[in-house]
């Protein structure tokens, strides 16, 4: 079964591409270590570039978009570039918009609008939504308690198939066998695409 591994650090990659694990994934897209771009490119992984701003302690003070969806797409454009003049191929990127780094409730439903836009970037693109804080407060109780991270599945299916049926190449989740389950029902009905109003 393939291995992904969870990384910013290239020397973490290095070695856990050594050890057997056949994707990485990191979540600063390359900024946080230079060096991972090279050490992609030697291995020839699929790697999973991710929209990042700012490490966990700081990124919601960078959530500040004019148009969320363009500057993320540029963002990430610029990261693929990188990439590719270090050496990576451009059949191993996959690029995730990274919904919740660095950004708020109203830019993550933007970039679930906009994922046909990051799609003309050509690259193959994960959606991450599964159980995420936002779903939480979309969900929250009167009070405005948050919906418990638990009892976020059925809005993470929801917005799994949304993503699937506007053309994401796959989606993170937690709970696999519901996703199976809720994408089944969606192929059996035909498979109907998702387009979005500009609005």
């Amino acid at each position: 079964m393939p291995t992904s591994i969870d990384t910013t650090r290239a020397a973490v990659a290095a070695a856990a591409l050594s050890a057997g694990a056949s994707v990485v994934n990191d979540v600063s897209g390359g900024l946080a270590d230079p060096a991972m771009a090279k050490v992609i490119a030697d291995a020839g992984c699929p790697y999973v570039i991710m929209h990042w701003r700012g490490h966990s302690d700081r990124m919601q003070d960078l959530a500040v978009y004019s148009d969320v969806v363009a500057e993320v797409r540029a963002e990430l454009r610029e990261r693929v570039d990188e990439a590719l003049a270090a050496g990576v191929r451009p059949e191993q990127i996959i690029l995730d918009p990274g919904l919740g780094f660095a950004k708020r409730p109203a830019h993550n439903w933007a970039l679930t609008r906009g994922l046909p836009q990051l799609l003309e970037l050509g690259f193959p693109v994960l959606f991450g939504a599964s159980r995420k804080s936002y779903l939480g407060a979309l969900l929250a109780a009167p009070d405005g308690t948050p919906r418990p991270t638990d009892d976020r599945e059925a809005a993470t299916l929801a917005t799994s198939v949304l993503a699937v049926a506007a053309g994401a190449w796959g989606v993170r989740v937690h709970e696999v066998r519901a996703t199976v389950d809720a994408l089944a029902v969606w192929r059996a009905s035909g498979e109907p695409r998702l387009t979005w109003s500009a609005s």
